[in-house]
């Protein structure tokens, strides 16, 4: 059990730095879990929780860039929460058996969303600069579709809260980065929280994944000066497609 926990610790550390530098660390730490024996949706629900600190230290870092955005914060609140809850709902309603078929077209789909998030980027720049009609009503629509699968599974969950807050607010990436980060939280506090009463939670993994992103979020905040962001996002792309092929064969 120890060296299960070491390597446990290793690749939440991994996470911790990739999610601080291109995001995708859910590619590192869900399919060690799996590898490790836990069951595909304990694991997921699992990583859910462990993952709180980190989100939690990622708005906090950005936290100057969200003054000024509280009414659209409040505006998504509910559908982040509802999300959250609805994906948590669901995942835990799927099954291990149909969750284990899920997994290698989950892997893929975000390995694919990780892989357009330059194009997504420079598609979001163009239109925020733009000029088009107040659709910021309408926000809480396409977040709340986003934060269904974020609680379901959540790798990929930042790059498709981007976009969703891209087709309806008009405001600078960078601020947009931010709120994105925050609505992340938000999901994943509220999967998290659905997810204490489950009984799928493995507690001691939990904590030492909590610890191990916590580290790797300070290496990967140091590193994000030194370490190209694109290369490191596909090398976690590669690694993610490479993981759902083996998951493919093994289904």
């Amino acid at each position: 059990m120890l060296i299960q926990l070491i390597l446990i610790f290793l690749a939440a550390i991994a996470a911790g730095a990739v999610n601080a530098l291109a995001g995708g660390g859910t590619l590192i730490t869900f399919p060690m879990l799996v590898f490790l024996g836990i069951p595909p949706v304990t694991a997921s629900v699992t990583n859910t929780v462990a993952l709180c600190p980190g989100y939690f230290g990622g708005t906090l870092a950005q936290r100057d860039d969200l003054r000024g955005q509280g009414r659209r914060l409040w505006l998504v609140l509910p559908a982040g929460i509802v999300g959250g809850v609805l994906g948590g709902f669901l995942l835990l309603q799927t099954g291990e058996k149909l969750f284990s078929d899920l997994v290698p077209f989950l892997i893929l789909l975000a390995s694919g969303l990780l892989a357009v998030q330059d194009p997504i980027r420079a598609w979001l720049t163009r239109r925020l600069g733009e000029s088009h009609g107040s659709l910021e009503s309408f926000t809480w629509i396409p977040v709340g579709l986003a934060s269904v699968y974020g609680g379901y599974f959540g790798a990929g969950l930042g790059v498709m809260l981007l976009s969703a807050l891209g087709l309806t607010v008009n405001d600078s990436l960078t601020r947009l980065n931010a709120l994105k980060q925050a609505v992340s939280f938000i999901v994943n506090v509220a999967a998290a929280v659905f997810f204490l009463f489950s009984g799928k939670v493995e507690w001691t993994v939990a904590v030492v994944m909590a610890v191990g992103a916590l580290v790797g979020g300070l290496l990967g905040g140091k590193l994000a000066g030194r370490v190209k962001p694109s290369a490191l996002r596909w090398t976690v792309v590669i690694i993610g497609i490479f993981i759902s092929i083996i998951y493919f064969f093994r289904s």
